[in-house]
């Protein structure tokens, strides 16, 4: 080679190193929200040893890549404001993130009540055409979990709030962002990590788990998956005799139990809605399958119609006689299915949906009035009992989802984003965690441990950290009685002993047969409330239901204290004033029902059978639906317990 060719080829090869289009993390993107009044530490990838120039905010800073091409600048607090555009040039590239505002970002975590989006809330179709503050801004983490924790997201976008998006946006989070935007005026961000059906120990990292070393760590996830496979196994045989290696229901690619004159005598009858967890199928996660038989007349079976399937957890397929009638592959949508003209007869005609289950709640759920057949004029409810068989179980549960496993989320959903100013957190979850063995009574220090180490690595202090509490969900008992629901709720209010933390109750809120309550209104509203009182300083704003502080005995009467009391303790759906939820034990432990009534700012509470009382509970129960203590803001007072311990 020549020298003067050699020079050429060197010069080519160190133009390339050296310059190189600017790369920036996904959170740095047009519509982006800066948190307002704190530096912001930007970074991101150009060319090795590039010089560049970034300006923002009429300001301009200069900073040089190292060897690797990585970059960082330090930018100054900003005021709330904009719209800015952020402009970064380097040698032979030039990048401009515009419509940047400055103001509030929130982040938004948990499981599926705070991942469901508007448009399946009540009035949400209402909520998205009213949309129209585009200084409301949301970004969604996809939902992907790692071994290792990750520097950069795997993808994600600001979206601006308006008609055409906000049906997207985390319906708690948007509706927190609605009222603080009018209490304040400020631009606010919503970042949304949230996943379906996770655990609260995918959202730790491994040293916040208890374990000094990840490996440790692995190694005793792999012990516990041998005995939980073990132990589902064993079910398994015990329910079907063998474990099916493939969907029963399936010949190869081709279903065969779609078929209308399939013999399904054999079937076990299960009530719909309702998820399959709540039906003795605690640990089913694969196919199962789902058929219902229904008689038209002729003019019945001659009308235009549609059919409605409430909700699906995770995927379906429908067939009406033998018809594939509609498909949907996700967790939180309504479905609704045109049956083609021709489909319907007279006579019998045999439904039947394939469910998918990929981890965490399957089934069918929702309200009785989301499944039937609609005719136009008339209405058939599909309520009520259905056909069931199991066609497939994953045999290994606890390795089947990403959002079961410790640490895993934290890794590809948290960690990327640490760097990233915010004014707090958001949290709703704890339906995953709300099981026996001990995990509800485990939550509250789990709880707590993800809120420090949360805290921690975003080095900006105590941040707010403002959660919900688990809604009234499933049946309410005829008689006292234990309940993991509870326990849970009493775990997650022991969170108030961090500072800067308030807990959202609504347990007045819930649906029995939906895990997933259709009022998301309420629950962006009281977690608002908190915001304005502990962070924008509404001092004079009760932002708490009642919350028990003390319990003294009056002969045979319980004299419960109260804080949070706001302009006054108050009842509601009792015309005469009692205070309904309440049970009353003695040094026995046995709980019975009790009559409760508001003494000024205290609850006095007995019942005749019990002479001693020594201990008092408040809706102690998974669906707590008949508690109605209140203050007369209207905001409920949450289950506890006292002089138990």
């Amino acid at each position: 080679m020549s020298a003067r060719n050699y020079l050429l080829l060197l010069f080519l090869i160190t133009g390339i190193s050296t310059s190189a289009q600017i790369r920036l993390p996904k959170l740095v993107g047009d519509h982006m929200v800066i948190q307002r009044d704190q530096k912001l530490k930007l970074w991101g990838w150009a060319g090795k040893r590039e010089k560049l120039n970034i300006t923002i905010a009429g300001s301009t800073y200069k900073t040089r890549c190292d060897k690797g091409g990585n970059f960082s600048v330090e930018i100054p607090p900003l005021p709330a404001g904009g719209p800015l555009n952020l402009v970064i040039e380097g040698k032979n590239d030039t990048r401009i993130v515009s419509d940047i505002l400055v103001g509030d970002v929130w982040v938004c975590s948990g499981q599926s009540n705070m991942e469901w989006v508007l448009r399946n809330t009540k009035n949400g179709e209402k909520a998205m055409e009213s949309a129209n503050d585009p200084k409301i801004r949301h970004f969604k983490i996809p939902r992907i979990g790692a071994t290792t924790p990750q520097d950069t997201l795997a993808g994600g976008e600001w979206e601006v709030a308006g008609p055409g998006t906000v049906g997207n946006f985390t319906a708690v989070g948007y509706y927190f962002a609605q009222e603080i935007r009018k209490a304040t005026g400020v631009p606010i961000g919503l970042i949304n990590t949230s996943w379906g059906g996770s655990r609260i120990e995918p959202w730790m990292n491994a040293s916040s788990l208890g374990y000094a070393d990840p490996q440790q760590l692995m190694d005793s996830l792999q012990q516990e998956e041998k005995k939980q496979v073990e132990a589902m196994e064993k079910i398994l045989r015990e329910k079907l005799g063998a474990i099916p290696e493939s969907d029963l229901g399936m010949k190869g690619d081709v279903p065969i139990w779609q078929a209308p004159d399939l013999n399904d005598s054999d079937w076990e009858f299960m009530e719909l809605p309702g998820l399959w967890e709540q039906k003795g199928w605690g640990f089913l996660d694969g196919f199962a399958w789902y058929r219902k038989t229904i008689t038209l007349t002729a003019e019945q079976a001659a009308k235009k119609a549609s059919i409605g399937l409430a909700m699906i957890d995770d995927n379906d397929i429908t067939w009406v006689n033998g018809t594939k009638v509609g498909t949907t592959d996700s967790y939180n949508e309504l479905r609704k299915y045109e049956i083609p003209v021709g489909i319907l007869h007279a006579g019998k005609n045999k439904i039947v949906i394939r469910v998918h289950d990929t981890g965490g709640g399957g089934g069918v759920y929702g309200e009785a009035e989301t499944m039937f057949v609609d005719l136009g004029d008339e209405t058939i409810s599909l309520a009520g009992d259905w056909k069931f068989k199991v066609g497939f179980v994953n045999k290994a549960p606890a390795s089947a989802g990403q959002n079961q496993q410790p640490t895993l989320l934290y890794n590809f959903m948290i960690h990327p984003i640490i760097w990233y100013p915010i004014k707090g957190a958001l949290w709703y979850q704890g339906e995953s965690n709300a099981g026996g063995g001990g995990q509800a009574e485990a939550y509250a220090g789990q709880f707590k441990s993800m809120i420090s180490l949360w805290r921690d690595l975003w080095g900006i202090g105590d941040f707010p950290f403002l959660y919900v509490q688990l809604a009234n969900f499933m049946q309410n008992p005829d008689q006292p009685e234990n309940s993991n629901w509870a326990t849970l709720r009493e775990s997650q209010t022991a969170a108030l002993e961090l500072p800067n933390t308030a807990q959202a109750v609504i347990i007045d809120i819930g649906e029995a047969n939906d895990i997933h309550p259709r009022n998301k209104t309420d629950v962006g509203h009281r977690l608002a409330l908190a915001a304005r009182q502990m962070t924008y300083g509404e001092k004079n704003l009760e932002y708490s239901g009642p919350v028990c502080t003390g319990l003294k005995i009056n002969g045979n009467k319980a004299v419960l204290e109260f804080e949070h009391i706001g302009s006054g303790l108050t009842t509601k759906r009792d015309k005469y004033g009692y205070v309904r939820g309440f049970a009353v034990a003695g040094a026995d432990g046995k709980y019975v029902w009790a009559k409760a009534m508001i003494d000024g700012d205290k609850v006095v509470v007995w019942n005749e059978a019990v002479d001693h009382p020594k201990m008092v509970r408040y809706a102690w129960s998974d669906n707590p639906d008949d508690a109605n203590l209140y203050n007369q803001e209207g905001l409920p007072a949450g289950p506890f317990r006292i002089g138990e311990k």
